[in-house]
């Protein structure tokens, strides 16, 4: 008469034989094999790869007036074997580029602008910020590495330390604004990264310009500078529209590993989906530094 530990193990192996479609088990790699990570050579040139990208998913932190992202399962394992996943999301989500058409009509949608403005040589810049405080052009002509025609810029202000659903990385950050817009433009740079929540100053947006999604901001600027924000801040996103309109792609929320790259330069990526007549797309930022 079999053991009970027979039968299990014959139980066990009948399972399996279905778990996998009836293809062996034993012929499958294991989770292990997936995330060792593999070297990576580009042009021939070994390099290391470093995420600048925020994690996103549910729950995740959105900018003040965007809808809650949504995901359901139409399949998961113990129903179909197979997981997947529907997600339903603004394409302004986590860390993301801008398309020309989110800020000025009859302007290229994501799908139109050339894939080669997503990739190129760049610099991560440490130019190191606080509460509301402005990225000035002298910050970036100050920046070291220099800033070069044609780079891609990626601004490190340390803001990215505070990503979360906060009224303190959404509303308080700092940011550009359109004298440091203006400069980018003259400087001829290929695209533009910070680690804030948009690529405007947070009180030259809808936040805090009329009529404000926040209007409470309003009230707490003036007490806290005597100041009003249409005084400091009269323009709508004018760091929005002068880059994106001048072609320099602009990526807003990079974060992940920002601070193993601040200092050096690098080759930045960072693509967005093909949506067709999309206004942004949420991407996957990387640098990339050759390997000595």
């Amino acid at each position: 008469m079999p053991s009970c530990d027979n039968i299990r193990e014959r139980e066990k192996l009948e399972l399996n034989k279905y778990l996998h479609g009836k293809y062996p088990a034993d012929h499958l790699g294991k989770p292990a094999d997936v995330l060792r990570k593999p070297p990576v050579s580009v042009l021939n040139k070994k390099v290391e790869l470093v995420d600048l990208t925020n994690a996103y998913g549910a729950g995740a932190p959105l900018w003040p007036y965007f809808q809650d992202i949504g995901i359901s399962r139409m399949h998961y394992h113990a129903k179909s074997r197979v997981l997947s996943q529907e997600v339903t999301h603004v394409m302004h989500m986590g860390t993301h580029a801008d398309a020309p058409a989110h800020v000025e009509e009859e302007y290229p949608f994501i799908d139109e602008v050339p894939i080669e403005r997503y990739v190129g040589k760049g610099v991560v810049v440490d130019i190191p910020k606080k509460k509301w405080e402005v990225i000035t052009p002298e910050d970036l002509e100050k920046a070291e590495p220099a800033i070069e025609r044609d780079d891609i810029v990626i601004i490190h202000t340390g803001w990215h330390k505070f990503w979360g659903d906060t009224v303190k990385y959404f509303v308080y950050a700092p940011g550009l604004y359109n004298e440091a817009g203006e400069w980018l433009v003259r400087k001829k740079v290929k695209g533009v990264g910070v680690d804030s929540q948009a690529l405007d100053h947070p009180l030259a947006t809808m936040i805090a310009q009329p009529p404000p999604i926040l209007p409470w901001v309003l009230d707490a600027y003036r007490d806290e500078t005597g100041r009003e924000v249409s005084q400091d801040f009269p323009y709508w996103e004018p760091c929005h529209r002068l880059m994106l309109t001048n072609g320099i792609i602009g990526w807003e929320n990079v974060g992940g590993d920002i601070d193993k790259v601040i200092g050096k330069r690098c080759t930045i990526m960072g693509l967005p989906t093909k949506w067709i007549k999309g206004d942004g797309s949420s991407v996957r930022l990387i640098a990339m530094i050759e390997k000595k």
